[in-house]
């Protein structure tokens, strides 16, 4: 009787984990928005350095609900145009709002 009590708790903890891993991986749960907009904030900004056309120790990007906000100060109109197309193009960015102003260094 003790094996078949500890299998049948055994089948229960697993069906339980493998619960709480579909969820975890659900998308349009709440808890994971705040990393999917990590993600894409890291991403943004491993971007902006990679491109030399841009200077992204002077670029702020943070994320919310997958909306791109850049802040901070940039040399040319161009430097400021190239940095929103780079923040488009990461997977998951629902909008980029473009903040940066240009400004002499």
């Amino acid at each position: 009787m003790t094996v078949k009590k500890t299998l049948i708790t055994a089948a229960a903890v697993c069906w339980a984990f493998a619960a709480g891993a579909t969820l975890a991986n659900d998308e349009t749960t709440k808890s994971s928005q705040p990393v999917a907009d990590t993600v894409i904030t890291t991403k943004v900004k491993a971007e902006l350095t990679k491109d030399k056309e841009t200077s992204a120790n002077d670029i702020n990007v943070t994320t919310k609900n997958g909306v791109v906000l850049l802040n901070g100060a940039v040399k040319t109109s161009a430097e400021k145009e190239k940095a929103e197309l780079d923040a488009k193009s990461i997977k998951g960015v629902v909008e980029v709002k473009n903040n940066l102003r240009v400004a002499e260094k």
